[in-house]
Protein backbone atom coordinates (compact mmCIF):
# COMPACT_ATOMS: atom_id res chain seq x y z
CA UNK A 1 0.00 0.00 0.00
CA UNK A 2 1.43 3.35 -0.97
CA UNK A 3 1.28 6.39 1.29
CA UNK A 4 1.07 9.58 -0.75
CA UNK A 5 1.81 12.50 1.57
CA UNK A 6 1.19 15.06 -1.15
CA UNK A 7 -2.40 14.03 -1.82
CA UNK A 8 -4.85 16.87 -1.65
CA UNK A 9 -2.26 19.61 -2.09
CA UNK A 10 -2.11 21.62 -5.30
CA UNK A 11 0.79 20.63 -7.55
CA UNK A 12 1.73 24.24 -8.07
CA UNK A 13 2.47 24.79 -4.40
CA UNK A 14 6.25 24.76 -4.04
CA UNK A 15 7.71 22.63 -1.30
CA UNK A 16 10.56 23.94 0.78
CA UNK A 17 13.00 21.94 2.84
CA UNK A 18 12.08 21.94 6.50
CA UNK A 19 14.66 23.22 8.94
CA UNK A 20 15.84 20.30 11.03
CA UNK A 21 16.63 20.54 14.68
CA UNK A 22 20.31 20.34 15.49
CA UNK A 23 21.41 16.74 15.68
CA UNK A 24 23.67 15.04 18.18
CA UNK A 25 25.69 13.48 15.37
CA UNK A 26 27.25 14.62 12.13
CA UNK A 27 25.78 13.74 8.73
CA UNK A 28 27.23 10.56 7.28
CA UNK A 29 28.87 12.32 4.34
CA UNK A 30 30.57 14.82 6.67
CA UNK A 31 31.78 12.01 8.96
CA UNK A 32 33.30 10.12 6.03
CA UNK A 33 34.99 13.27 4.71
CA UNK A 34 36.30 14.16 8.19
CA UNK A 35 37.79 10.67 8.57
CA UNK A 36 39.79 11.24 5.39
CA UNK A 37 40.94 14.63 6.64
CA UNK A 38 42.09 13.06 9.90
CA UNK A 39 44.41 10.74 7.98
CA UNK A 40 45.95 13.69 6.12
CA UNK A 41 46.29 15.75 9.32
CA UNK A 42 48.01 12.84 11.12
CA UNK A 43 50.54 12.47 8.30
CA UNK A 44 51.22 16.20 8.36
CA UNK A 45 51.67 16.08 12.13
CA UNK A 46 54.13 13.19 11.76
CA UNK A 47 56.15 15.12 9.19
CA UNK A 48 56.02 18.29 11.33
CA UNK A 49 57.26 16.57 14.49
CA UNK A 50 60.28 15.17 12.62
CA UNK A 51 61.13 18.50 10.98
CA UNK A 52 60.73 20.50 14.18
CA UNK A 53 62.69 17.89 16.08
CA UNK A 54 65.62 18.34 13.70
CA UNK A 55 65.30 22.13 13.91
CA UNK A 56 65.17 22.00 17.73
CA UNK A 57 68.27 19.84 17.84
CA UNK A 58 70.24 22.38 15.78
CA UNK A 59 68.93 25.19 18.02
CA UNK A 60 70.06 23.30 21.12
CA UNK A 61 73.53 22.89 19.66
CA UNK A 62 73.86 26.60 18.85
CA UNK A 63 72.42 27.87 22.15
CA UNK A 64 74.14 25.33 24.35
CA UNK A 65 70.77 24.29 25.82
CA UNK A 66 70.59 20.91 27.48
CA UNK A 67 67.09 19.37 27.12
CA UNK A 68 65.88 16.40 29.10
CA UNK A 69 66.81 13.98 26.34
CA UNK A 70 64.67 11.15 27.70
CA UNK A 71 61.51 13.24 27.67
CA UNK A 72 62.39 15.08 24.48
CA UNK A 73 63.19 12.01 22.40
CA UNK A 74 60.45 9.91 23.98
CA UNK A 75 57.82 12.57 23.21
CA UNK A 76 58.93 12.80 19.58
CA UNK A 77 58.84 9.01 19.12
CA UNK A 78 55.44 8.80 20.83
CA UNK A 79 54.04 11.61 18.68
CA UNK A 80 55.36 10.00 15.52
CA UNK A 81 53.94 6.61 16.49
CA UNK A 82 50.53 8.04 17.34
CA UNK A 83 50.31 10.02 14.10
CA UNK A 84 51.34 7.13 11.86
CA UNK A 85 49.00 4.74 13.69
CA UNK A 86 45.94 6.96 13.33
CA UNK A 87 46.80 7.60 9.65
CA UNK A 88 47.19 3.86 9.03
CA UNK A 89 43.86 3.05 10.68
CA UNK A 90 42.14 5.74 8.62
CA UNK A 91 43.58 4.70 5.27
CA UNK A 92 43.00 0.99 5.89
CA UNK A 93 39.44 1.54 7.11
CA UNK A 94 40.11 -0.43 10.28
CA UNK A 95 37.47 1.55 12.19
CA UNK A 96 34.07 2.87 11.21
CA UNK A 97 34.31 6.59 10.32
CA UNK A 98 32.37 7.71 13.41
CA UNK A 99 34.53 5.53 15.68
CA UNK A 100 37.66 6.82 13.97
CA UNK A 101 36.65 10.42 14.68
CA UNK A 102 36.17 9.59 18.35
CA UNK A 103 39.63 8.00 18.36
CA UNK A 104 40.87 11.16 16.65
CA UNK A 105 39.75 13.26 19.61
CA UNK A 106 41.81 11.06 21.92
CA UNK A 107 44.68 11.46 19.46
CA UNK A 108 44.26 15.25 19.62
CA UNK A 109 44.72 15.23 23.40
CA UNK A 110 47.62 12.75 23.33
CA UNK A 111 49.38 14.70 20.58
CA UNK A 112 48.99 17.89 22.62
CA UNK A 113 50.73 16.21 25.54
CA UNK A 114 53.61 15.08 23.29
CA UNK A 115 53.99 18.61 21.92
CA UNK A 116 53.98 20.04 25.45
CA UNK A 117 56.65 17.56 26.59
CA UNK A 118 58.89 18.45 23.63
CA UNK A 119 58.44 22.16 24.33
CA UNK A 120 58.95 22.05 28.11
CA UNK A 121 61.78 19.49 28.08
CA UNK A 122 64.10 22.42 27.28
CA UNK A 123 64.49 24.50 30.46
CA UNK A 124 64.11 28.27 30.27
CA UNK A 125 67.34 30.15 29.72
CA UNK A 126 68.22 33.29 31.69
CA UNK A 127 65.68 35.62 33.17
CA UNK A 128 63.67 36.35 30.02
CA UNK A 129 60.09 35.07 30.14
CA UNK A 130 58.93 32.81 27.27
CA UNK A 131 57.45 34.52 24.24
CA UNK A 132 55.41 33.37 21.26
CA UNK A 133 52.82 30.67 20.69
CA UNK A 134 53.55 27.13 21.79
CA UNK A 135 52.93 24.13 19.54
CA UNK A 136 49.98 23.16 21.74
CA UNK A 137 48.24 26.47 21.01
CA UNK A 138 48.64 26.02 17.26
CA UNK A 139 47.49 22.38 17.46
CA UNK A 140 44.26 22.98 19.37
CA UNK A 141 43.43 25.89 17.10
CA UNK A 142 43.96 23.93 13.86
CA UNK A 143 42.43 20.57 14.77
CA UNK A 144 38.70 21.50 14.91
CA UNK A 145 38.98 23.40 11.65
CA UNK A 146 40.34 20.39 9.78
CA UNK A 147 38.54 17.54 11.57
CA UNK A 148 35.05 18.64 12.70
CA UNK A 149 33.14 16.89 15.46
CA UNK A 150 29.94 17.57 17.34
CA UNK A 151 30.16 20.73 19.40
CA UNK A 152 30.14 18.96 22.77
CA UNK A 153 32.97 16.63 21.82
CA UNK A 154 34.96 19.51 20.31
CA UNK A 155 34.68 21.55 23.52
CA UNK A 156 35.68 18.61 25.69
CA UNK A 157 38.67 17.66 23.50
CA UNK A 158 39.83 21.28 23.17
CA UNK A 159 39.82 21.89 26.94
CA UNK A 160 41.55 18.57 27.56
CA UNK A 161 44.21 19.32 24.94
CA UNK A 162 44.81 22.80 26.39
CA UNK A 163 45.28 21.24 29.83
CA UNK A 164 48.12 19.15 28.40
CA UNK A 165 50.31 22.27 28.19
CA UNK A 166 50.61 22.84 31.99
CA UNK A 167 50.59 19.06 32.51
CA UNK A 168 53.62 18.76 30.24
CA UNK A 169 55.43 21.39 32.31
CA UNK A 170 54.60 19.55 35.54
CA UNK A 171 55.96 16.29 34.10
CA UNK A 172 59.23 17.89 33.00
CA UNK A 173 59.65 19.54 36.42
CA UNK A 174 58.99 16.19 38.10
CA UNK A 175 61.62 14.65 35.80
CA UNK A 176 64.28 17.08 37.03
CA UNK A 177 63.94 20.28 35.02
CA UNK A 178 64.14 23.50 37.08
CA UNK A 179 60.82 25.02 38.10
CA UNK A 180 60.20 28.29 36.17
CA UNK A 181 59.51 31.45 38.19
CA UNK A 182 55.88 31.98 39.11
CA UNK A 183 55.78 35.19 37.10
CA UNK A 184 56.65 33.26 33.95
CA UNK A 185 53.55 31.03 34.09
CA UNK A 186 51.08 33.64 32.85
CA UNK A 187 52.98 34.65 29.67
CA UNK A 188 53.93 31.01 29.14
CA UNK A 189 50.33 29.71 29.00
CA UNK A 190 48.52 32.82 27.74
CA UNK A 191 48.79 31.78 24.06
CA UNK A 192 47.29 28.37 24.88
CA UNK A 193 44.39 29.99 26.76
CA UNK A 194 43.74 32.35 23.84
CA UNK A 195 43.91 29.49 21.35
CA UNK A 196 41.47 27.44 23.42
CA UNK A 197 38.97 30.34 23.56
CA UNK A 198 39.26 30.93 19.82
CA UNK A 199 38.88 27.18 19.18
CA UNK A 200 35.67 27.11 21.26
CA UNK A 201 34.25 29.99 19.22
CA UNK A 202 35.26 28.23 16.03
CA UNK A 203 33.64 25.01 17.25
CA UNK A 204 30.32 26.86 17.51
CA UNK A 205 30.81 28.19 14.00
CA UNK A 206 31.62 24.70 12.70
CA UNK A 207 28.56 23.37 14.52
CA UNK A 208 26.37 25.89 12.71
CA UNK A 209 27.93 24.88 9.41
CA UNK A 210 27.13 21.28 10.29
CA UNK A 211 23.47 22.17 10.86
CA UNK A 212 23.41 24.02 7.53
CA UNK A 213 24.94 20.98 5.86
CA UNK A 214 22.21 18.90 7.46
CA UNK A 215 19.55 21.27 6.13
CA UNK A 216 20.98 20.80 2.68
CA UNK A 217 20.23 17.10 3.04
CA UNK A 218 16.54 17.56 3.79
CA UNK A 219 13.84 17.23 1.16
CA UNK A 220 10.51 17.89 2.81
CA UNK A 221 10.12 15.23 5.48
CA UNK A 222 12.96 13.13 4.05
CA UNK A 223 16.61 13.14 5.06
CA UNK A 224 19.14 12.32 2.33
CA UNK A 225 21.45 9.55 3.50
CA UNK A 226 23.45 8.15 0.58
CA UNK A 227 24.16 9.24 -2.99
CA UNK A 228 23.22 6.37 -5.31
CA UNK A 229 23.90 7.92 -8.69
CA UNK A 230 24.54 11.12 -10.60
CA UNK A 231 23.92 11.98 -14.23
CA UNK A 232 22.98 14.62 -16.73
CA UNK A 233 19.58 15.48 -15.25
CA UNK A 234 20.39 15.27 -11.56
CA UNK A 235 20.99 12.78 -8.76
CA UNK A 236 19.37 9.81 -7.02
CA UNK A 237 19.69 9.53 -3.22
CA UNK A 238 18.71 6.96 -0.66
CA UNK A 239 16.63 8.80 1.94
CA UNK A 240 14.71 8.19 5.13
CA UNK A 241 11.43 9.67 6.33
CA UNK A 242 12.20 11.53 9.57
CA UNK A 243 8.92 10.57 11.28
CA UNK A 244 7.94 7.24 9.73
CA UNK A 245 11.48 5.76 9.59
CA UNK A 246 10.71 4.58 6.06
CA UNK A 247 13.43 4.31 3.44
CA UNK A 248 12.85 5.85 0.04
CA UNK A 249 14.71 6.94 -3.08
CA UNK A 250 14.72 10.59 -4.10
CA UNK A 251 15.49 11.79 -7.59
CA UNK A 252 16.71 15.39 -7.65
CA UNK A 253 16.44 17.45 -10.82
CA UNK A 254 18.71 20.46 -10.48
CA UNK A 255 17.51 23.88 -11.73
CA UNK A 256 20.54 24.26 -14.02
CA UNK A 257 19.25 21.32 -16.10
CA UNK A 258 16.03 23.22 -16.89
CA UNK A 259 17.62 25.82 -19.15
CA UNK A 260 15.57 28.90 -19.93
CA UNK A 261 12.22 27.14 -19.46
CA UNK A 262 12.69 26.39 -15.77
CA UNK A 263 9.36 27.58 -14.38
CA UNK A 264 7.31 25.91 -17.10
CA UNK A 265 9.25 22.66 -16.79
CA UNK A 266 8.76 22.57 -13.02
CA UNK A 267 5.01 22.88 -13.54
CA UNK A 268 5.13 20.05 -16.03
CA UNK A 269 7.22 17.84 -13.77
CA UNK A 270 4.72 18.42 -10.99
CA UNK A 271 1.78 17.61 -13.26
CA UNK A 272 3.43 14.44 -14.53
CA UNK A 273 4.40 13.43 -10.98
CA UNK A 274 0.75 13.62 -9.96
CA UNK A 275 -0.31 11.66 -13.03
CA UNK A 276 2.31 8.97 -12.39
CA UNK A 277 1.46 8.74 -8.69
CA UNK A 278 -2.18 8.21 -9.62
CA UNK A 279 -1.27 4.96 -11.40
CA UNK A 280 -2.39 1.98 -9.33
CA UNK A 281 -0.61 -0.89 -11.07
CA UNK A 282 1.48 -2.81 -8.52
CA UNK A 283 4.16 -2.97 -11.21
CA UNK A 284 4.60 0.83 -11.32
CA UNK A 285 6.97 2.36 -8.79
CA UNK A 286 5.12 4.22 -6.05
CA UNK A 287 5.69 7.97 -5.78
CA UNK A 288 5.31 9.14 -2.19
CA UNK A 289 5.99 12.83 -2.55
CA UNK A 290 7.37 15.55 -4.79
CA UNK A 291 8.19 19.21 -4.45
CA UNK A 292 10.60 22.07 -5.05
CA UNK A 293 13.24 23.27 -2.61
CA UNK A 294 14.21 26.87 -1.95
CA UNK A 295 17.06 26.69 -4.48
CA UNK A 296 14.70 25.50 -7.22
CA UNK A 297 15.64 21.80 -7.13
CA UNK A 298 12.71 19.62 -8.10
CA UNK A 299 12.50 16.20 -6.40
CA UNK A 300 10.54 12.96 -6.60
CA UNK A 301 10.28 10.67 -3.57
CA UNK A 302 9.82 7.04 -4.61
CA UNK A 303 9.72 3.67 -2.92
CA UNK A 304 13.09 2.02 -2.39
CA UNK A 305 13.20 -1.52 -3.70
CA UNK A 306 15.70 -4.35 -3.33
CA UNK A 307 16.71 -6.05 -6.53
CA UNK A 308 18.32 -5.58 -9.94
CA UNK A 309 17.46 -3.55 -12.98
CA UNK A 310 17.33 -5.67 -16.14
CA UNK A 311 20.53 -4.11 -17.43
CA UNK A 312 22.42 -5.30 -14.34
CA UNK A 313 20.56 -8.61 -14.24
CA UNK A 314 21.64 -9.65 -17.74
CA UNK A 315 25.13 -8.13 -17.48
CA UNK A 316 25.84 -9.95 -14.21
CA UNK A 317 24.01 -13.25 -14.72
CA UNK A 318 23.67 -13.55 -18.49
CA UNK A 319 20.54 -13.85 -20.67
CA UNK A 320 17.50 -15.16 -18.84
CA UNK A 321 15.54 -18.30 -19.75
CA UNK A 322 12.66 -17.85 -22.17
CA UNK A 323 10.03 -18.53 -19.52
CA UNK A 324 11.53 -15.93 -17.17
CA UNK A 325 11.71 -13.34 -19.95
CA UNK A 326 8.01 -13.88 -20.65
CA UNK A 327 7.22 -13.60 -16.93
CA UNK A 328 9.06 -10.26 -16.71
CA UNK A 329 7.63 -8.79 -19.91
CA UNK A 330 4.02 -9.62 -18.97
CA UNK A 331 4.40 -7.72 -15.70
CA UNK A 332 5.93 -4.73 -17.50
CA UNK A 333 2.94 -4.80 -19.87
CA UNK A 334 0.62 -4.49 -16.87
CA UNK A 335 2.27 -1.24 -15.73
CA UNK A 336 2.43 0.28 -19.20
CA UNK A 337 -1.12 -0.75 -20.07
CA UNK A 338 -2.51 1.28 -17.17
CA UNK A 339 -0.29 4.24 -18.06
CA UNK A 340 -1.48 4.15 -21.67
CA UNK A 341 -5.12 3.96 -20.60
CA UNK A 342 -4.49 7.05 -18.48
CA UNK A 343 -3.09 8.89 -21.49
CA UNK A 344 0.59 8.61 -20.49
CA UNK A 345 3.43 7.42 -22.70
CA UNK A 346 6.63 6.44 -20.90
CA UNK A 347 9.04 7.13 -23.82
CA UNK A 348 12.09 5.75 -21.99
CA UNK A 349 11.34 2.06 -21.57
CA UNK A 350 14.73 0.33 -21.28
CA UNK A 351 16.40 -2.37 -19.12
CA UNK A 352 17.75 0.21 -16.67
CA UNK A 353 14.19 1.41 -15.99
CA UNK A 354 12.68 -2.01 -15.27
CA UNK A 355 13.46 -3.60 -11.93
CA UNK A 356 13.00 -7.16 -10.85
CA UNK A 357 12.99 -7.56 -7.09
CA UNK A 358 11.88 -9.33 -3.98
CA UNK A 359 8.73 -7.49 -2.99
CA UNK A 360 7.05 -8.58 0.22
CA UNK A 361 6.27 -12.28 -0.23
CA UNK A 362 6.63 -12.08 -4.03
CA UNK A 363 9.72 -13.19 -5.89
CA UNK A 364 10.80 -11.85 -9.28
CA UNK A 365 8.36 -8.97 -8.97
CA UNK A 366 8.68 -6.31 -11.69
CA UNK A 367 8.56 -2.56 -11.12
CA UNK A 368 8.62 0.01 -13.92
CA UNK A 369 10.61 3.12 -12.99
CA UNK A 370 11.48 6.62 -14.05
CA UNK A 371 8.67 8.31 -15.90
CA UNK A 372 11.04 11.27 -16.28
CA UNK A 373 10.36 11.55 -20.04
CA UNK A 374 6.67 10.72 -19.73
CA UNK A 375 4.36 12.46 -22.20
CA UNK A 376 0.61 12.82 -22.32
CA UNK A 377 -0.95 11.14 -25.32
CA UNK A 378 -3.49 13.95 -25.42
CA UNK A 379 -2.69 17.46 -26.57
CA UNK A 380 -1.73 19.72 -23.69
CA UNK A 381 -3.92 22.71 -23.31
CA UNK A 382 -1.12 24.81 -21.90
CA UNK A 383 2.66 24.99 -22.00
CA UNK A 384 5.05 23.13 -24.29
CA UNK A 385 6.35 19.57 -24.48
CA UNK A 386 9.01 18.55 -22.00
CA UNK A 387 11.56 18.08 -24.74
CA UNK A 388 13.25 20.98 -26.44
CA UNK A 389 12.19 21.64 -30.00
CA UNK A 390 14.53 19.98 -32.51
CA UNK A 391 16.02 17.64 -29.91
CA UNK A 392 15.26 13.97 -29.33
CA UNK A 393 15.38 12.89 -25.68
CA UNK A 394 15.73 9.27 -24.69
CA UNK A 395 18.01 6.27 -25.05
CA UNK A 396 19.00 5.54 -28.70
CA UNK A 397 19.24 1.76 -28.24
CA UNK A 398 15.56 1.59 -27.25
CA UNK A 399 14.01 4.34 -29.38
CA UNK A 400 11.32 3.57 -31.89
CA UNK A 401 11.89 4.74 -35.48
CA UNK A 402 9.25 7.46 -35.15
CA UNK A 403 11.02 8.85 -32.07
CA UNK A 404 14.35 8.74 -33.91
CA UNK A 405 12.82 10.78 -36.73
CA UNK A 406 11.64 13.41 -34.26
CA UNK A 407 7.95 12.74 -34.97
CA UNK A 408 5.94 15.04 -32.65
CA UNK A 409 2.96 12.66 -32.80
CA UNK A 410 4.63 9.71 -31.06
CA UNK A 411 2.00 7.55 -29.36
CA UNK A 412 1.88 4.58 -26.97
CA UNK A 413 3.13 2.18 -29.66
CA UNK A 414 6.62 3.65 -29.18
CA UNK A 415 6.60 1.99 -25.73
CA UNK A 416 5.60 -1.31 -27.39
CA UNK A 417 8.64 -1.02 -29.68
CA UNK A 418 10.91 -0.25 -26.72
CA UNK A 419 9.56 -3.19 -24.71
CA UNK A 420 10.33 -5.40 -27.71
CA UNK A 421 13.93 -4.15 -27.49
CA UNK A 422 13.94 -5.02 -23.78
CA UNK A 423 12.73 -8.56 -24.53
CA UNK A 424 15.47 -8.87 -27.16
CA UNK A 425 18.06 -7.86 -24.52
CA UNK A 426 16.69 -10.33 -21.95
CA UNK A 427 16.92 -13.29 -24.34
CA UNK A 428 20.20 -12.54 -26.11
CA UNK A 429 22.17 -10.28 -23.80
CA UNK A 430 22.67 -8.00 -26.80
CA UNK A 431 20.92 -4.83 -27.97
CA UNK A 432 18.87 -5.01 -31.13
CA UNK A 433 21.45 -2.87 -32.92
CA UNK A 434 25.00 -2.39 -31.71
CA UNK A 435 26.66 0.52 -33.50
CA UNK A 436 29.86 0.74 -31.50
CA UNK A 437 28.69 3.49 -29.15
CA UNK A 438 27.51 5.96 -31.84
CA UNK A 439 24.05 7.22 -30.80
CA UNK A 440 23.26 8.69 -34.21
CA UNK A 441 24.17 5.46 -36.00
CA UNK A 442 22.09 3.45 -33.53
CA UNK A 443 19.11 5.69 -34.26
CA UNK A 444 19.66 5.29 -38.00
CA UNK A 445 19.75 1.51 -37.60
CA UNK A 446 16.42 1.55 -35.78
CA UNK A 447 14.99 3.73 -38.54
CA UNK A 448 16.37 1.83 -41.53
CA UNK A 449 17.47 -1.73 -40.73
CA UNK A 450 15.43 -4.86 -40.16
CA UNK A 451 16.58 -6.60 -36.97
CA UNK A 452 17.57 -10.28 -37.01
CA UNK A 453 15.37 -12.64 -35.01
CA UNK A 454 16.47 -13.08 -31.40
CA UNK A 455 17.00 -16.80 -32.01
CA UNK A 456 19.73 -15.88 -34.53
CA UNK A 457 21.69 -13.99 -31.87
CA UNK A 458 21.87 -16.70 -29.21
CA UNK A 459 22.60 -20.39 -28.90
CA UNK A 460 19.62 -20.88 -26.56
CA UNK A 461 16.38 -22.24 -27.98
CA UNK A 462 13.71 -19.57 -28.43
CA UNK A 463 10.19 -20.60 -29.45
CA UNK A 464 9.28 -19.37 -32.96
CA UNK A 465 6.16 -17.78 -31.48
CA UNK A 466 8.25 -15.57 -29.19
CA UNK A 467 10.59 -14.70 -32.07
CA UNK A 468 7.59 -13.59 -34.09
CA UNK A 469 6.12 -11.51 -31.22
CA UNK A 470 9.32 -9.58 -30.63
CA UNK A 471 9.88 -8.95 -34.34
CA UNK A 472 6.29 -7.71 -34.57
CA UNK A 473 6.99 -5.30 -31.70
CA UNK A 474 10.06 -4.09 -33.64
CA UNK A 475 8.15 -3.35 -36.82
CA UNK A 476 8.95 0.02 -38.41
CA UNK A 477 5.24 0.49 -39.14
CA UNK A 478 3.37 1.30 -35.93
CA UNK A 479 0.21 -0.32 -37.34
CA UNK A 480 1.97 -3.67 -37.68
CA UNK A 481 2.94 -3.83 -34.02
CA UNK A 482 0.64 -5.14 -31.28
CA UNK A 483 -1.75 -2.24 -30.83
CA UNK A 484 -2.04 -2.34 -27.05
CA UNK A 485 -0.08 -3.63 -24.11
CA UNK A 486 -3.00 -5.89 -23.25
CA UNK A 487 -2.75 -7.46 -26.70
CA UNK A 488 1.00 -7.92 -26.30
CA UNK A 489 0.59 -9.49 -22.86
CA UNK A 490 -2.01 -11.90 -24.26
CA UNK A 491 0.34 -12.98 -27.04
CA UNK A 492 3.16 -13.51 -24.53
CA UNK A 493 0.98 -15.65 -22.27
CA UNK A 494 0.14 -17.92 -25.21
CA UNK A 495 3.81 -18.67 -25.99
CA UNK A 496 4.28 -22.45 -25.47
CA UNK A 497 6.74 -23.02 -22.62
CA UNK A 498 8.14 -26.43 -21.75
CA UNK A 499 9.19 -25.36 -18.26
CA UNK A 500 7.13 -22.41 -16.94
CA UNK A 501 8.70 -19.90 -14.56
CA UNK A 502 7.06 -20.71 -11.23
CA UNK A 503 7.09 -18.98 -7.86
CA UNK A 504 9.28 -21.77 -6.50
CA UNK A 505 11.85 -21.37 -9.29
CA UNK A 506 11.91 -17.63 -8.72
CA UNK A 507 12.33 -18.13 -4.97
CA UNK A 508 15.26 -20.51 -5.46
CA UNK A 509 16.95 -18.11 -7.89
CA UNK A 510 16.70 -15.22 -5.44
CA UNK A 511 17.94 -17.28 -2.52
CA UNK A 512 20.96 -18.35 -4.60
CA UNK A 513 21.72 -15.04 -6.33
CA UNK A 514 19.89 -12.21 -4.63
CA UNK A 515 21.61 -12.06 -1.25
CA UNK A 516 23.54 -8.91 -2.25
CA UNK A 517 21.29 -7.04 -4.68
CA UNK A 518 21.67 -3.41 -5.53
CA UNK A 519 20.03 -1.08 -3.04
CA UNK A 520 19.62 1.97 -5.27
CA UNK A 521 16.50 0.42 -6.60
CA UNK A 522 13.81 3.04 -6.92
CA UNK A 523 15.56 4.71 -9.79
CA UNK A 524 18.58 3.91 -11.91
CA UNK A 525 21.80 5.81 -11.19
CA UNK A 526 20.90 8.26 -13.94
CA UNK A 527 23.29 7.80 -16.83
CA UNK A 528 23.89 11.02 -18.73
CA UNK A 529 20.81 11.86 -20.78
CA UNK A 530 21.30 11.30 -24.49
CA UNK A 531 19.94 14.07 -26.68
CA UNK A 532 20.47 13.87 -30.41
CA UNK A 533 19.51 16.68 -32.74
CA UNK A 534 16.57 15.63 -34.88
CA UNK A 535 18.20 17.11 -37.94
CA UNK A 536 21.22 14.84 -37.41
CA UNK A 537 19.05 11.73 -37.28
CA UNK A 538 17.32 12.70 -40.51
CA UNK A 539 20.55 13.19 -42.41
Amino acid sequence: MSFRVWKGEPASTPRTAASPAPRASLPRELVEAAAGRLAVLALLAAAAIVLFGIADWRSFARAGAVPNMTLWLGAIVASLSLSLSIAWMAWRGMLAPATLLDAGLIYEVAQALCIALVFHSVPLQGTMPPRGWTGVAVWILAYPLIVPATRGKTILATLAAAAMDPLGLLITVAAGNPRPPAGFLFPMFLPTVIAACVALVLSRFVSRLTVEAEKGHEMGSYHLEELLGRGGMGEVWKANHRLLARSAAIKLIRPESFGSDGRELVKRFEREAKATAALQSPHTVNIYDFGTTEDGTFYYVMELLEGFDLDTLVTRFGPVPVERAVHILVQACHSLAEAHQGGLIHRDVKPANIYVCRYGLDWDFVKLLDFGLVKSAQAFEEGRPLTVAGVIAGTPGYMSPEMGLGNPDVDWRADIYALGCVGYWLLTGKPVFDSGGSPVQTLMDHIQKQPPAPSMRTSEAIPPELDAILLQCLSKDVNERPQTMQELAGKLRRVPLSNPWTEERARRWWLDNGSHPRTETAAEPIPPEVSVAASASRS
